[in-house]
């Protein structure tokens, strides 16, 4: 459930960016989601569907990018894709990582007429 508030804060950064630029309609919003997240984009779809009625960002198109789960070894300095949720080095087998991708949720763009 916690998918809805999110969704009401994508609303209104796409509402509010748009209003600024004297835009009449948005068109599409574009959304990073790191794959560690656990968001669930079908849900935040469908939230979006009824908190835009009635708003300049009714009907906008969402599109969901993937930023894949990487995590920097301290042993070796391998960058390695989690997958999974292995926390383990690809190259050494280390268990010593840095997350440095994957927990990313932010609107990237947004298309305005």
């Amino acid at each position: 459930m916690h998918e809805l508030s999110i969704t009401q804060s994508i609303l209104n950064i796409a509402v509010s960016s748009a209003q600024k630029e004297h835009a009449k309609k948005v068109n599409k919003i574009t959304i990073v989601l790191g794959e560690m997240t656990d968001f669930i984009p079908q849900y935040i779809q469908e939230y979006y569907n009824i908190v835009s009625k009635g708003t300049i960002a009714e009907n906008a198109e969402l599109v969901f990018k993937k930023a894949p789960a990487i995590a920097r070894c301290l042993d070796c300095g391998h960058d390695t894709h989690l997958k999974d949720y292995k926390f383990i080095c690809e190259n050494c087998a280390s268990q010593n990582l840095k997350i440095i991708s994957g927990k990313e949720f932010f609107v990237e763009t947004i298309d305005i007429d």
